[in-house]
């Protein structure tokens, strides 16, 4: 299997690569467009802020590219925020590929932000990235911004319900580090690798994960 991960200048970009080569993938960090277009599986990372994430896949000449892929396409953390149709962090255009906007998490006395440890999920769906989890396995988050928790096939909460994750046809994405997130973003690493990936169409669950 090809897995390309695309060199979106973040901080994450050497871990994910370790992460899918201990599941036994030789990923590509790349930006050619070629590349990515060609890869069986595409992977969207990113660490830090929308606007200077999205500016640098727009010097590389990636978000037409990234906006058409046929094949499953996974966003990690910052990846899954610019998949949405803006950020108020920066008051930025995002890719557009999944409607509404990102927004700042809410902080006060009781509530630290960034938000930034471990999380559980409240799945909606049967999502295919569900499957073999535990419903109480536990993500690793790091964030102050969040999607909208309607749009989600999972989400978490943090001062409010968040979309944790997200699916829109073949783009599927997570707010946590699967790649920090120990057994548990493993499995949802090597489930995203598997054909059942890229499902559009997942079933309502029944109670939690399977």
């Amino acid at each position: 299997m090809t897995v390309a991960v695309i060199d979106s200048g973040g901080a994450n970009l050497a871990s994910v690569v370790h992460a899918l080569g201990r599941l036994g993938v030789e990923a590509i960090l790349t930006r050619d467009a070629d590349v990515i277009r060609q890869a069986e599986r595409v992977i969207l990372p990113g660490v830090g802020a929308a606007a200077p994430a999205m500016e640098s896949l727009r010097s590389a000449g990636l978000t037409g590219v990234i906006r058409t892929l046929e094949q499953p396409v996974l966003g990690i953390c910052l990846g899954l925020q610019l998949l949405f149709q803006s950020s108020a962090e920066g008051d930025v255009e995002c890719l557009g590929i999944v409607p509404g906007q990102v927004t700042r998490l809410p902080s006060g006395p009781e509530i630290r932000l960034l938000h930034m440890g471990w999380n559980q999920l409240r799945w909606h769906t049967d999502d295919p990235l569900s499957r073999g989890l535990a419903s109480d396995a536990w993500f690793y988050f790091v964030h102050g911004y969040a999607a909208p928790a309607d749009r989600a096939v999972a989400v978490a909460s943090h001062g409010r319900d968040f979309g944790a994750v997200v699916r829109k046809d073949n783009f599927v994405a997570c707010q946590f580090h699967p790649e920090k997130s120990g057994g548990a973003g493993a499995r949802l690493l090597a489930n995203f690798l598997e054909p059942r990936a890229s499902s559009a169409q997942p079933e309502i669950l029944s109670g939690g994960a399977a």
